[in-house]
């Protein structure tokens, strides 16, 4: 595993601090960071416990992949309710019974969750060695904090929060990153303007245009349809990622207009997933696995395609070669950090940036541009993280 210089620096400020947060920009391969430190504990001590905590069920299955790549002698279990290839359950006597046998057979465990299962791990009262928290900045949610303090804080367990957004809170009533004592100090943080500068990723390119008010008796639906298209053309991009405001914009989109029909004459295949419609590839339904090994696929070959979603895919995904971004609605400063994160992986020799493009056309038109702008003055020209703070 050849690892760049900001990932060594990450590993070792782990093996330098039992606890703490690492911040590096979407694209800097923090998984690698989190595999290599598991390798290295694994390797020291048997019969060690590791926790991988992830937002949705689908970056647990991803991150559970990218692991088994490179540790391949350990006992998987998923704790979350979701589908997968591996021992999986929700029930607490199931999770004690399989970490006590293992254990006991001499065996290390893997364990991959979400935030909204990771109470039943804290329940289950089972020593955690080592914990990675994943786009930690979910972890302030009222409804996760308590598992994530509980594990966070026990004599026990080495923990590291991984984010390129950090969340802080000036407020008692609502926990934040800023809390060093679940979150520890930022003990390793890599600016994106050095990873950009060494060609591990892409800069982003900033473009807003002003598009046409809504004509009366006009179908919304048709004008979205008109935008998209419109945009596409304008991009002169392959692989596009649409954030839409909503299921029913993307649903309308592509069953009220003929949005499928000008994508096929321009040689696009299409793609949607959302958590109500599921995941569909050209008119046809699909499972996620399905979805999210073709995307991968046609990221990495010649293939002209558009996916849609509306929030899906904003984090933690990985998904190659996608180029550019088309921004329907507004987000906050997390969701737009995390989203242009899509498009500056490296890609072929001919991606030179990523490129994010925003519709004006009212004014949330307007405040999505500002706050995008702002946010990647941010990031890659001030080299800081997007950090989001809660005053009240």
């Amino acid at each position: 595993m050849q690892l760049r210089p900001h990932q060594e620096q990450a590993i070792q400020a782990m093996i330098d601090n039992d606890k703490g947060q690492v911040i590096v920009p979407t694209g800097g391969g923090k998984t690698i960071c989190m595999i290599q430190d598991a390798k290295r504990e694994f390797s020291k001590f048997p019969q060690h416990t590791i926790v991988v905590v992830a937002p949705r069920i689908l970056l647990a299955n991803q991150l559970s992949a990218e692991f088994l790549e490179f540790i391949t002698d350990v006992k998987v279990m998923h704790v979350h309710s979701g589908e997968t290839h591996h021992f999986s359950t929700t029930k607490v006597d199931a999770i004690r019974e399989f970490n006590f046998h293992n254990a006991n057979d001499g065996h290390n465990q893997l364990i991959f969750t979400t935030y909204h299962s990771l109470h039943r791990i804290a329940e289950s009262n089972i020593v955690v060695d080592t914990i990675y928290f994943d786009e930690a900045h979910n972890s302030v949610q009222k409804n996760f904090f308590p598992a994530v303090e509980h594990l966070s804080t026990s004599i026990f367990t080495r923990a590291y929060f991984f984010t390129a957004t950090p969340k802080h809170s000036l407020t008692p009533s609502k926990a934040g990153m800023n809390w060093t004592k679940v979150y520890g100090n930022v003990i390793c943080n890599v600016p994106a303007p050095k990873l950009v500068k060494q060609g591990y990723i892409l800069p982003p390119k900033v473009e807003v245009y002003k598009t046409r008010i809504l004509d009366k008796d006009e179908l919304v639906a048709d004008r979205d349809c008109e935008q998209m298209v419109d945009a596409i053309d304008n991009l002169d991009k392959d692989k596009v990622l649409i954030c839409a405001k909503s299921t029913k914009q993307i649903v309308a989109l592509v069953s009220q207009t003929d949005f499928v029909k000008q994508l096929s004459v321009r040689g696009y295949s299409w793609m949607m997933i959302t958590s109500k419609t599921g995941a569909i590839i050209d008119g046809e339904k699909v499972d996620r696995e399905t979805f999210f090994d073709t995307l991968n696929e046609w990221g990495r070959n010649d293939k002209k395609f558009v996916v849609l979603h509306h929030s899906i895919l904003s984090e933690g995904i990985n998904v190659n070669g996608l180029e550019a971004v088309l921004f329907m609605r507004s987000m906050d400063y997390i969701g737009i950090s995390q989203t242009i994160g899509r498009v500056i992986r490296k890609g072929n020799a001919d991606k030179v940036f990523g490129l994010v493009c925003i519709p004006v056309y009212s004014k949330v038109g307007i405040s999505t541009a500002a706050k995008v702008e702002a946010v990647v003055d941010t990031i890659f020209n001030k080299g800081q993280a997007a950090t989001s703070v809660v005053t009240k």
